[in-house]
């Protein structure tokens, strides 16, 4: 039977106004008889290895509070109501993750695409404000819903294609915490005068962000809460000493298309790193009360991650604007490294030392984050997955993390280009479908999501509209994408290096196939 939107869906998620829908009762629990028990609550008490690990979990949580427990959805009367000061949360928790050294190195690339100090800025804060949009939108999903991120996109991408999302987020976290342990083992080898070697860095870092992740989201909260103080003075002192030098009179050594080229591809990869946390905003908001206002949570997160963002990259952007004025930055930063130039920069070098050695703390910020979703990403790949404990998934994590940044620590720029462009354009076509479900199909009320089958493939839909949608984007990506390895055919046409226009071609082809495709599923299949 073809099922109207309007009237309420009996499958697919949807709210039903009739009676006796399967799996639901009348108060809309579900029925003993549905699959709809957790995945982290399905595993048999056998007695096995799993079950006594999840035994140890249970002990930890009930002392510690390490959620053993944590994609399961958190309803509303578990939750209770939040102070102003939790809620500031909503943007001080991107702020810590945000403002580090991985964004300050991020703001050489306008430098080395060509573009003037005045460029750089402009297309820097327009990709961070639009980008952190992006972010700020899916994020209003987790306290309505009380799901993570991954689970939201279940009620669009349905149960079978959303594993490829969630194994996509934890690959996109994994890339980011390589990025930051590259970058914080820069400063801290600069730090020891080159005792400790970039390695050893990765290594600590990761270590410690481990650490902090292990113990859940309690934690990470306050701990994100308070960091970024730190981190914004550090950057104020930047500016400060380095502003004087900046140059603001050389113009972009490229004119034409190929400078337009420059600008299309600094904003994917600005545009990237803001919209690269839409896959796990949810994950961060699921504590606070279902009412809280969703205007905040977007303007809160939006700028939240917008304005820290900026803040990074534009001292990064002065500083290699410098370079006209202070070769010697440059002949360091080229031959040494990034940590070398930040202490180079800062004066007096003892103080200089002691600020990088606090700019280390800064890539401990994102590799938590980074680290807490990504194992939560595993756990809902598959059923079995979820009754590995998260711990388990979190020293996992740990472990690719560290291979990925020892085998790209020599390459770090070339690594965030391609890199964070990558995350950008996957994440417009997920923000996307996640859009047109909600506001076309859903009405845009989240009474029209049947949340207790969040964790039921037989009423969730089959997410044949979203898996087609999302390969055409794939196609788009290859058409206007600029990278150092593969430039697509559209790309080619701007300018003599190319100009990635990946993101707006994934946004056009996404926004006009789901839609008829998403209709059309839902006539012939009902779900």
């Amino acid at each position: 039977m073809a099922l109207d939107p309007e009237k309420g869906l009996s499958k697919a998620g949807y709210v039903t106004e009739e009676k006796g829908v399967p799996g639901v009762t009348s108060n809309g629990a579900s029925s003993p008889d549905t699959t709809e028990t957790s995945d982290n609550t399905t595993q048999s008490q056998d007695g096995g290895l799993l079950s006594k690990l999840r035994s140890l979990e249970a002990r930890m949580d009930r002392k510690l509070g390490v959620e053993s427990e944590a994609i399961d959805r958190k309803r509303p009367e578990e939750k209770r109501e939040v102070s102003w000061i939790e809620e500031l949360t909503m943007a001080l928790l991107w702020a810590s993750g945000t403002m580090n050294t991985s964004c300050f190195a991020t703001g050489f690339l306008g430098w080395e695409f060509g573009l003037s100090l005045k460029q750089s800025i402009i297309v820097t804060i327009f990709s961070s404000i639009i980008g952190g949009a992006v972010t700020g939108y899916c994020a209003t999903f987790g306290a309505a819903t009380g799901l993570r991120q991954i689970s939201v996109s279940r009620y669009s991408f349905g149960w079978w294609p959303n594993k490829l999302i969630a194994l996509l987020n934890s690959i996109q976290q994994m890339g980011w915490a390589a990025v930051s342990c590259i970058t914080g083992g820069l400063a801290l080898t600069a730090v020891s005068d080159g005792r400790v070697s970039l390695i050893l860095g990765i290594v600590i870092l990761a270590v410690v962000a481990l650490a902090i992740s292990l113990v859940g989201l309690n934690a990470i909260l306050v701990y994100e809460r308070y960091a970024w103080i730190i981190f914004f003075v550090i950057f104020l002192i930047i500016f400060g000493e380095t502003g004087r030098y900046a140059d603001n009179s050389a113009p972009a050594t490229d004119t034409g298309l190929t400078l337009s080229g420059s600008v299309l591809s600094l904003l994917a990869v600005v545009y990237g790193s803001s919209a690269s946390w839409c896959t796990m905003a949810s994950d961060y908001y699921v504590h606070y009360p279902a009412n809280v206002s969703r205007i905040k949570v977007f303007l809160m997160t939006s700028f939240g991650i917008a304005i820290p963002t900026s803040i990074g990259m534009l001292a990064g952007c002065v500083v290699a604007s410098g370079f006209n004025n202070k070769p010697e930055w440059q002949d360091v930063y080229e031959n040494q490294g990034l940590g070398y130039l930040i202490q180079d920069v800062l004066h007096p070098r003892g103080f200089a030392k002691f600020l990088l050695t606090l700019l280390v703390l800064s890539g401990i910020n994102t590799n938590v984050i980074s680290i807490y979703s990504s194992a939560i990403s595993f756990q809902q790949l598959a059923r079995p997955f979820a009754r590995i404990p998260r711990f388990l998934w979190t020293i996992f994590c740990f472990a690719c993390i560290l291979a990925l940044a020892v085998g790209g620590r020599q390459r770090l720029n070339e690594y965030l280009q391609n890199f964070l462009s990558l995350l950008g354009y996957w994440c417009t076509s997920y923000a996307i479908i996640l859009f047109e479900e909600h506001f076309i199909f859903r009405k845009g009320k989240f009474e029209n999501y049947n949340l207790e089958a969040w964790n039921d493939p037989s009423q969730l839909p089959l997410g044949i509209g979203a898996a087609i949608a999302f390969c055409l984007g794939v196609v788009a990506w290859c058409m206007g994408m600029d990278e150092t390895w593969f430039i697509g055919p559209l790309a080619k046409l701007i300018g003599a290096s190319g100009g990635d226009v990946a993101n707006e071609i994934t946004f056009v082809v996404t926004a006009l196939t789901y839609a008829p495709a998403r209709y059309l599923e839902l006539k012939y299949f009902g779900r």
